[in-house]
Order: structure tokens, then C-alpha cells, then sequence
């Protein structure tokens, strides 16, 4: 389905009445928190009010997440919710499920518009055109592949402390489990020049920390007079132009945690956070998913985080149930993670995925596949608990975050989540900077650990 009716420059619109105040739901990634950002930005500017309230909005906007199908049902799900309480409610479908499962929002009653990545630049034109009467079709959407820009400048998504920048967009990879490229198209870069001046002016305007995200940011490239430029690169031009207070890295792959990358941890603006992606420990699996390195890169790629700096904070994705997996390759996964260094695992047990290779494979039974996630969870929280012990006596700086929240009031720079028992009054004279604390002890739940400080 190619739509062509509409002109792929964005315009300017006059709304007129109530219909265009809007909310926007964020779904999935770190990616679409920066796009979400985006589309408040791009609709706001262009007159559309955001009320910022998702319980009785006229506009109800999904960026959508398309990692799983069940993620594709929650926004289903979502839809339905809204328009049985709100049946004059528009929604509007965008985000990576309208891109690559159309079909389920197409023939759902509940979605009004449904905008794809290749279209989602649009968004402030299509919806004053709908409301307008001056377009009758309902889905708009065109070949991902061919989308050349990043359409950049968001990541200030309202109420956040931190924001998200959007470094690389798209993949080239194709893991067998992973439907993204289709979702987001291929690999592409915003130049670095580009994004020091937007990390400059997120600081002018009194951000803090600044998350470097992408689909795949390993693949991030640059031209600057006629020379290649890499991700460390990128950082080190960031560290060097820049005064930013602390910014940090999304997901890495063992391979791309280089040694000159590493060595720019020495930098403490540079957070001592690493999440990397692994997926597995075994090497036939990862043979299987396509990726493009072994049970012994992951080893080495722990082990030298672990040697060359100080005290990191390493969270890792890791499936499940992968098909094909056998009980030795599973049981050789769970090995290497017992004997390497991390702090805490992201596990996910293996979802099929209609449109990947992997989803034609044999598949192991649902039950197995938890049963391993239920394992490995486990793993994740003794290693976890136990590493947050590690930290009482510590002091460690941390940034008050704009929401108060029970147990989750300040981030430090190595990313453990801080308690800090703050009045309301306090909060509200500490929130957004970034305090010493020292660790006095450590509360425990079924599903997270927390670290509770003292502002020194």
C-alpha cells in the first residue's frame, strides 16, 4: 500500500476549535520517548494544545511499539479503552505497529487515523486535513525503506527530567527475532555537528542529563571533511564541546564496546551505565539469531567493562526461549552469566513474531520458555540484591528527578535508583539538580531493589 495523496512537506495549520488538543501514549523504547517528544513538539508549534491528560482528551495520539505482538495488543487494547469511555475521542495510530502491523488498525473501528513512520512527520497535516473533511482514507503509509531523514529535534518529552536524544534511527542487522528495520527502515545518522548544538541548547534550557539513543546506535556514521566519524567519535566530541552534566548511552552490542570507547569512561560526564544487548551467552544461539558475535565476546566484553571502570551499573537483554534453544544451550547461557560481572538482567522470554525468520523455526513450548525466564530472573535479582549491598557506605551523585515518587526519587550517575524520603517542600526546592548522597541501606521488593541516601 503506497499513499501518495498528500505532499511529503509538512505545512503549517490554523486550528480552529477544541478538537485539536491532544495527548500522546508512548509505547516501548527509548526511541520513541525522543519521538514522542517529536510530535509534541511538531503539533504544539503548529498550533495544537497538548492537554497532557489521558483520561479525557478530544485528540488521543499512540506511538506505537512493534517489538512484540503482544506489544501491537496492548495498543489494541488501549484503542478500545478510550473509545468506550470517550467515543467522540479521535484516535490516532502512529509509532512502529501502524507501520508494520497496518492491518490491525486499519479494520479497528476504534482508530480514526493511522499514521506510519514513513508518514509520522505529518502528523500536524493529516490530522487539521481530517478534521477539515478534506481526506476521506483512513491509513497512511508508504515503503520505510525510502525515509531518508531522522526527523530530528524531539526528545523533550513533557514532565521528564532527563531528555532522550535520537542520535541514529533504523537497523541493517535483521536478527531473526527482530521485525524493527521493517518498523523504522534502514540505518541513518544525524550528523554530529547537528547534535552538539541540540545538546547545547537542551542544557541552555535547564536539562541535566542527556540520553544518547537510537534503534542501533553502534551503527551511527558521520562525514565531517571527507573522513568516516564512529560513535566514539560522537562522544568524544560531546565531551569536548559540551558541558552538559552527565549524559549516557543506550543499548551496545559486546563487539561495539570498544577499547577506545571504554576509555572514555574515564570522563564521569560520561555516566557509568551500560546496557548492553546480548540476547544470549550461547553461540550457536546467537549464531541462529543472526547476530554478529560470540559466547566469548560477551565474556570479554564484561570482563573489561569490569576492569576499566569503577563501580558500572551493566543491565543486559536477554531472551528466553529462543527457538531451537536446547536445554545444554540454555544451560550454557545461564553459566556465562553466573561467572561474569553485571548488575542486572532485562529478561524477555522469546515472543514469535509474524514477518521474522524466526517465527518459522521450531518453537519451544510457552511453558519451557518461562520456566528459563523464571530462572534467569531469579539469577537477576540475587546478582542485583547483592550488588546494591555493595553499595552502602558509598557516596554517589544523583540527579532529583521532577516527579516524587514512593521509592524512586533521584538517579545516580552509575543509574541505581535513589530513595531520599523528601518532603514535598524539599522536593520541590531539590528537584532537577544534582545532589551528593550518601547510601545508608537498601530495601528489597519481589521485583526491584532500592538504594536509600541521605543528601550529604
Amino acid at each position: 500500500m503506497d499513499h501518495t495523496e498528500l505532499n511529503n512537506t509538512p505545512v503549517a495549520v490554523k486550528p480552529v476549535d477544541r478538537n485539536y488538543e491532544f495527548v500522546v501514549h508512548t509505547f516501548g523504547c527509548k526511541v520513541n520517548t525522543y519521538d514522542t517528544g517529536l510530535i509534541q513538539k511538531n503539533l504544539t508549534q503548529n498550533g495544537f494544545k497538548n492537554t497532557d491528560n489521558r483520561k479525557s482528551s478530544p485528540v488521543h495520539v499512540l506511538n506505537t511499539c512493534a517489538v512484540t505482538a503482544e506489544a501491537t495488543q496492548q495498543a489494541v487494547r488501549l484503542i478500545r479503552k478510550i473509545k468506550s469511555k470517550e467515543p467522540l475521542a479521535t484516535v490516532v495510530v502512529t509509532g512502529c505497529a501502524a507501520q508494520v502491523d497496518t492491518g490491525s488498525f486499519e479494520n479497528l473501528s476504534g482508530a480514526d487515523l493511522v499514521v506510519a513512520n514513513s508518514h509520522k512527520g505529518m502528523l500536524p497535516q493529516i490530522i487539521d486535513q481530517y478534521f477539515k473533511k478534506e481526506i476521506k482514507q483512513k491509513v497512511f503509509k508508504s515503503n520505510i525503506f525510502k525515509k531518508e531523514d531522522l526527523e530530528s529535534g524531539g526528545g523533550e518529552e513533557l514532565s521528564h527530567t532527563r531528555s532522550f536524544l535520537k542520535i541514529q534511527d533504523g537497523c541493517n542487522s535483521f536478527c531473526t527475532f527482530c521485525i524493527i528495520p521493517y518498523a523504522r527502515g534502514k540505518s541513518r545518522s544525524i550528523p554530529i555537528a547537528q547534535l552538539v548544538a541540540k545538546i547545547n541548547e537542551l542544557e541552555k534550557s535547564g536539562i541535566k542529563e542527556v540520553v544518547l539513543t537510537g534503534v542501533h546506535i553502534g551503527d551511527y556514521e558521520d562525514t565531517v571533511m571527507g573522513q568516516n566519524k564512529t560513535l566514539e567519535d560522537l562522544v568524544e566530541t560531546v565531551l569536548a564541546k559540551t558541558n552538559i552534566q552527565r549524559f549516557r548511552l543506550s543499548s551496545l552490542e559486546p563487539i561495539e564496546l570498544t577499547p577506545r570507547l571504554l576509555n572514555l569512561y574515564k570522563n564521569d560526564r560520561l555516566c557509568a551505565h551500560f546496557h548492553m544487548s546480548i540476547q544470549s551467552a550461547n553461540t550457536e544461539v546467537l549464531a541462529q539469531m543472526k547476530r554478529k558475535y560470540t559466547e566469548a565476546e560477551v565474556r570479554n566484553s564484561l570482563n573489561a567493562i569490569n576492569a576499566q571502570v569503577t563501580n558500572a551499573y551493566v543491565g543486559m537483554d536477554v531472551i528466553a526461549g529462543f527457538p531451537t534453544e536446547t536445554d545444554e544451550q540454555f544451560e550454557d547461557t545461564y553459566k556465562t552469566l553466573s561467572e561474569t560481572p553485571w548488575t542486572r538482567l532485562h529478561v524477555f522470554p522469546y515472543s514469535e513474531r509474524q514477518g521474522t525468520r524466526a517465527a518459522v523455526l521450531n518453537q519451544i513450548p510457552m511453558m519451557k520458555r518461562k520456566e528459563r525466564a523464571q530462572r534467569l530472573r531469579e539469577l537477576s535479582l540475587h546478582r542485583l540484591q547483592s550488588e546494591a549491598t555493595k553499595q552502602v557506605g558509598s557516596t554517589k551523585k544523583a540527579l532529583v528527578l521532577n516527579k516524587l515518587a514512593a521509592n524512586n526519587q533521584a538517579v545516580s550517575r552509575d543509574y541505581w535508583n535513589i530513595k531520599l524520603n523528601l518532603t514535598e517542600e524539599k522536593h520541590s526546592q531539590l528537584k532537577n539538580t544534582e545532589v551528593v548522597v550518601k547510601i545508608v541501606s537498601v530495601e528489597v521488593d519481589e521485583l526491584d531493589v532500592v538504594l536509600v541516601a541521605e543528601i550529604v
